[in-house]
């Protein structure tokens, strides 16, 4: 994301950053661990036994986002998919020892790279040669750095972005506000880097984007909400290059209110377009009667 040069001087915007912060400070603790519930299982996806049709000849990875994992980030998506005859899967990655549930906190290039050793499972398992991946937020993100740099644009198709932070985020410009937060900025880096990594200007980004967004062979899709509120200005969160649809849900459906949670959640207009990007030869318009079925 293009750094963002104003930042919000509100009583509100601070408040929301010094929240932040304690929570970057409590996964590094113990008692987020003694807190946090029993992890669910999913239902109908992460079934390795499942093989490609004809129809959806390849299986589909789903990337959580910040703070998100594997199960909570995609109780409506995955079965989604599955009910339309897709082999689904979703992993956990960006783990911090001592810290469950809440995953994508680690550096996002080891995040990519335990990305790298799913498709490959994935792919053993399904014999597929390839797969399409689709993420929400950091999982939108994160992936590039596989197809960059791990050697994943010969394993993946297509790679879809559910509010992905492509060119990094000012998180509505409070990362401005770090300065006002003495030792703010080294606890980001030493108890979050996946979240440091993603400050817009950040040696990560800054290497994720250098020499283009894309590479030869993939095909790309982003779906943007104009209500999000954590990838801001939402405009950064579109791709530059060939191969590339960048979508906004406002211009499919004006009345979609989705910001950054639900775009990734529970938006099936959103999922509509995540259909037509995984099979364009039989894409059907997207529009707010896209909610229904």
């Amino acid at each position: 994301m293009l750094p963002w040069n104003r930042a919000p001087r509100t009583p509100r915007a601070r408040r929301t950053l010094a929240a932040l912060l304690l929570a970057v400070a409590a996964v590094a603790t113990p008692t987020a661990a003694a807190a946090a519930a029993t992890p669910t299982t999913s239902r109908g996806w992460n079934d390795y036994s499942c093989k490609p049709s004809a129809a959806h000849p390849r299986p589909v990875v789903l990337v959580h986002g910040t703070f998100g994992n594997s199960i909570d980030n995609w109780l409506v998506l995955a079965p989604y998919l599955v009910n339309r005859g897709y082999c689904v899967y979703s992993l956990d990655y960006g783990q911090l020892p001592g810290v469950p549930l809440f995953n994508g906190l680690g550096p996002i290039d080891k995040s990519a790279g335990q990305l790298a050793a799913f498709v490959d499972r994935v792919l053993a398992s399904t014999g597929a040669s390839k797969a399409d991946v689709v993420g929400h937020s950091q999982g939108g993100m994160m992936p590039h750095y596989y197809l960059k740099f791990l050697g994943g644009a010969a394993k993946v198709n297509a790679m879809i972005g559910l509010a992905p932070d492509n060119h990094g985020t000012t998180l509505l410009g409070l990362t401005k506000l770090l300065p006002y937060f003495p030792g703010a900025e080294d606890l980001l880096n030493a108890n979050t880097p996946g979240l440091a990594d993603q400050v817009a200007g950040s040696p990560f980004i800054t290497r994720l984007n250098a020499g283009g967004d894309t590479v030869p062979g993939v095909r790309y899709t982003v779906i943007a909400t104009k209500y999000d509120e954590v990838v801001t200005p939402y405009r950064t969160q579109f791709l530059d290059g060939p191969n590339v649809r960048n979508v906004l849900l406002q211009d499919l459906c004006p009345v979609d209110l989705s910001e950054h949670v639900a775009i990734g959640t529970v938006d099936r207009i959103a999922y509509h377009e995540v259909v037509n990007a995984l099979d364009p030869a039989h894409a059907t318009p997207t529009t707010c009667a896209s909610v229904v079925g």
